[in-house]
C-alpha cells in the first residue's frame, strides 16, 4: 500500500533518543518509529522501517537479477554437519551453538557457504550446468560480542548473500568484474557513493577481495581514496600514506576518509567444493572442482549507513528511492474548509498512484513540522488556511529547505 493517514499509524515519535544508543542512526530510527529496539545489536522493524527496508531490497533483488542472479531462500536453522565439515565450527568465532531436546546440535546462519555449496554440488554435474549464481536476503545472526553503531553492526541482521560457480577462473574474473558493477549501481540508486576498496579476505580467503565503502562520520574504517581515479584501498592493509601521488593514475593524491563498509565480494576459490567434494565434468572431461565467489551485501546495514550519511539537526533526509513515501501531506488547521481540501488532495494523490502519508491528526503545527523534519520525506505539501486563500499548496523540499507555492495541477505534474 502506498499511502496511509497518519493517524492510523501506530507508532508514534519521540523527542529523546535512549540514553544507551550513541549512534546517528539508531537514535534517529528509533525517534522517527522505524525501529524498535529489543536488545544490545537486534531491533523489530516497524511499519515505516520495513517499507524503506523492501525498497533497498527491491533494489538488490533488481540488480542481482539483471546480472543472472536466481533468487532462493535458504534454511535459516542449519545441522551442525556441513560446519564440521569445512571445519567452521570449531573455527569461526562468531558462531552461535544450539543444543536440541534430542541432543543434536544446530547452528543459525551466521553465512550460507555450508548450505549453497551442497545445493549448486546437487544440480551440477556438467560445464554445461555452469556459470551458476544462486542468491538469497534473509536473516543472519552472529555472537558478536559488543554489537555496536546502533543497526549498522548487530547479532541479528538482514543481508543479499549471493554465491557463483564457474568452471575456470577466467569465468570466475569475467562475473567478479560485472558483479562488482552491479554492487556500485546498487549504492548509487540507494542515493550513496561508495568506493570499491582492496582489502584482504580475512578469514575466508587470502586472495583479493573488495569492500564496498561509504564516506560518513560514524565510519569504522579508514581508507585512502585517489582525488583523480577510482582507486581505493583500506589503511589496514596498505604501505601508502595520506597526501602521496596515486600509483595506480600517476596524476591524483591520495586522502583519507573515514568510511563504512556497505558490501563486500570474495573468491572463495575451491575451498568449499573441496570440502564438500564438490566436482563436475569440465570441457575435456575432467573431474574438476569449481572456482566459487561470495558476493554480500548488509540490508539493514545499508539503511543504517544510509541514515548516517542522509541526516542532518533535524532529523533524517531519505533519498527518493529509499524513502518510506515520497510525499508528506501536512494539514494545518482543523476548520471544514482546510479538511476537506487536504482529504480532496489526498484522495487525488492516491487515485494516481502517489506515495504519500497524510498527517491529518489533530496536533499543533509546530509538532507536526518537527515529525515532518524528523521522518524526513523528501517532499512536504502543506494544506492551510493560507494556502487554501491563494489556492495553492506549500511545496518544502525536505534536503533544501526550499518553499514554493504551486496549484495543484502544477503539483501533480510535478511529482
Amino acid at each position: 500500500m502506498g499511502y496511509m493517514r497518519q493517524s492510523h499509524l501506530f507508532t508514534k515519535t519521540r523527542k529523546e533518543a535512549p540514553s544507551d544508543e550513541v549512534s546517528q542512526n539508531a537514535q534517529l530510527l528509533i525517534r522517527a518509529g522505524f525501529v524498535h529496539k529489543e536488545m544490545a545489536g537486534v531491533y523489530s522493524y516497524l511499519p515505516l522501517g520495513m517499507r524503506v527496508l523492501q525498497k533497498i531490497e527491491n533494489i538488490v533483488r533488481d540488480e542481482m537479477n539483471a546480472i543472472g542472479g536466481q533468487e532462493i531462500r535458504m534454511a535459516t536453522l542449519h545441522p551442525s554437519e556441513p560446519w564440521k565439515q569445512t571445519r567452521a565450527w570449531d573455527n569461526v568465532d562468531v558462531l552461535f551453538k544450539i543444543m536440541s531436546r534430542t541432543e543434536k546440535e544446530y547452528t543459525v546462519g551466521q553465512s550460507e557457504e555450508e548450505i549453497a555449496t551442497p545445493i549448486a554440488q546437487e544440480y551440477t554435474t556438467s560445464y554445461k550446468d555452469l556459470p551458476l549464481a544462486i542468491y538469497q536476503i534473509g536473516q543472519k545472526y552472529r555472537d558478536e560480542l559488543r554489537a555496536k553503531s546502533g543497526i549498522m553492526r548487530g547479532r541479528e541482521f538482514t543481508m543479499k548473500d549471493m554465491y557463483s560457480f564457474h568452471e575456470t577462473q577466467e569465468d570466475f574474473d569475467r562475473f567478479y568484474a560485472i558483479a562488482k558493477e552491479a554492487y556500485l549501481r546498487v549504492y548509487t540508486r540507494c542515493g550513496l557513493i561508495a568506493k570499491a576498496t582492496e582489502a584482504s579476505g580475512g578469514s575466508f580467503t587470502t586472495k583479493l577481495s573488495y569492500e564496498f565503502m561509504v564516506l560518513t562520520n560514524a565510519g569504522e574504517d579508514d581508507i585512502l581514496y585517489c582525488t583523480s581515479c577510482a582507486f581505493c584501498v583500506n589503511t589496514e592493509i596498505s604501505d601508502q600514506k595520506e597526501g602521496e601521488v596515486c600509483t595506480r593514475c600517476t596524476a591524483g593524491i591520495l586522502e583519507r576518509a573515514t568510511a563504512s563498509e556497505v558490501g563486500n565480494i570474495f573468491d572463495l576459490g575451491t575451498k568449499y567444493p573441496h570440502d564438500f567434494g564438490f566436482t563436475f565434468k569440465n570441457t575435456s572431461g575432467e573431474e574438476v572442482q569449481p572456482i566459487m565467489g561470495c558476493f554480500g551485501i548488509g540490508i539493514t546495514r545499508l539503511m543504517g549507513v544510509i541514515v548516517e550519511a542522509c541526516s542532518d539537526e533535524k532529523g533524517i533526509v531519505w533519498p527518493r528511492a529509499v524513502t518510506p513515501f515520497h510525499v508528506h501531506l501536512v494539514r494545518i488547521g482543523e476548520s471544514e474548509a482546510v479538511v476537506q481540501a487536504a482529504d480532496t488532495l489526498y484522495e487525488e494523490l492516491v487515485r494516481q498512484g502517489r506515495e504519500v502519508l497524510y498527517d491529518d491528526r489533530d496536533v499543533r503545527a509546530g509538532e507536526k513540522f518537527a515529525d515532518s523534519d524528523l521522518l524526513g520525506m523528501p517532499t512536504r505539501v502543506v494544506v492551510s488556511e493560507k494556502t487554501i486563500a491563494g489556492g495553492v499548496y506549500e511545496v518544502v523540499t525536505r534536503a533544501t529547505g526550499e518553499k514554493t507555492m504551486v496549484t495543484q495541477e502544477m503539483l501533480l505534474s510535478a511529482l
